[in-house]
């Protein structure tokens, strides 16, 4: 999704990273506490979830959040909207980072909660 794009939602705000050897425990409390703590009762956010790779790679980890919309992603993130967001700390237990937003206009399922 690029900043041209029509501003439809909801959106998907992925950040995955390759963990340094020995962080990926100490990184994953931080997703729970600090991460959470940028994304949650943010205007436009719908939730946040985050794990591990489960396909053998243990320094794989993810952290996704939901937006309504484009434009709630960017009022929170600002001009580096499109840029990983990294609290303090964070580098030193990341070797390699990413970010990417997916559009979820085009269809998605969650079945209500029984």
């Amino acid at each position: 999704m690029t900043a041209n794009e029509q501003d439809e939602g909801p959106v998907l705000r992925l950040f995955q990273v390759t963990v340094r050897e020995g962080c990926a425990d100490l990184l994953l409390e931080k997703f729970a506490t600090t991460s959470a703590a940028v994304v949650r009762n943010e205007d436009g956010n719908q939730g946040y979830f985050f794990g591990r790779d489960v396909g053998g790679e243990d320094n794989i980890l993810v952290f996704a959040s939901l937006w309504r919309d484009l434009a709630s992603v960017k009022r929170r993130f600002g001009d580096d909207w499109q840029k990983s967001f990294l609290p303090e700390g964070y580098e030193d237990m990341i070797e390699q980072h990413s970010i990417r937003h997916i559009d979820l206009s085009g269809g998605w399922f969650v079945p209500p909660v029984r």
